[in-house]
């Protein structure tokens, strides 16, 4: 694979990615509910999900969700129906969950990160957007004749994960400060669970309403 490819690749996924979408969405509010620490493990899950896809991609099996109607409706319903379901527990939860004027944990419990890491993965794993990207673009920075086009793919993918990784943590770290603020008020604190899960409840339907173009 050329360096001219990569770069090009490059820059194409950072034109993608630098524009706040609905994995930005949702790791904001990911944030904004369970704190900064949380969030960043969201973001190591949702990267874990993509990746997983690309996987599917590269061995052709993401192929079938980018050419079959059915699959492609089946695995959106699911990842909607999840974000959905994120949303609802969020706003059930209503402020309770933080002492006025206790600020953030520095370090989540184990199980809080695992917790956020596992929802981000589902949600990662579970956009079929993100796998007919990679099915209808990946293909056009692929050198015929050169190294595998399997590995060709999966190295282009990692490119594609390095930068969402350090664009989403960015969300993350500004918008678990920003909850650290917020967290000092049962009024704000309300207003950041209705926000939050507000926010997640509209990607799932926005989900469950795209179409594939």
């Amino acid at each position: 694979m050329s360096l001219e490819h990569a770069v090009a690749f490059a820059l194409l996924a950072f034109a993608i990615i630098v524009v706040p979408g609905p994995s930005v969405l949702f790791v904001v509010g990911r944030a904004l509910a369970v704190g900064r620490r949380a969030a960043l493990a969201t973001v190591l899950g949702n990267a874990a999900g993509e990746y997983l896809q690309l996987t599917l991609v590269a061995f052709g099996l993401g192929l079938v969700v980018e050419r079959s109607e059915l699959a492609f409706s089946a695995v959106k319903l699911l990842g909607a129906v999840y974000l959905v379901w994120l949303g609802v527990q969020t706003l059930r939860r209503g402020g309770r969950t933080l002492e006025v004027a206790t600020p953030t944990p520095a370090v989540p419990a184990p199980g809080v990160a695992a917790r956020a890491a596992r929802e981000g993965f589902i949600v990662g794993a579970t956009n079929p957007k993100t796998t007919v990207f990679f099915a209808a673009v990946l293909p056009q920075f692929v050198q015929p004749g050169a190294q595998p086009v399997a590995l060709q793919m999966l190295v282009l993918g990692l490119v594609f994960v390095a930068i969402a990784l350090v664009s989403d943590s960015l969300w993350a770290l500004a918008a678990g400060t920003a909850r650290t603020w917020l967290a000092r008020s049962r009024r704000r604190r309300q207003a950041l669970d209705v926000g939050s899960g507000s926010v997640m409840i509209g990607l799932g339907i926005a989900l469950a309403l795209s179409r594939r173009h």
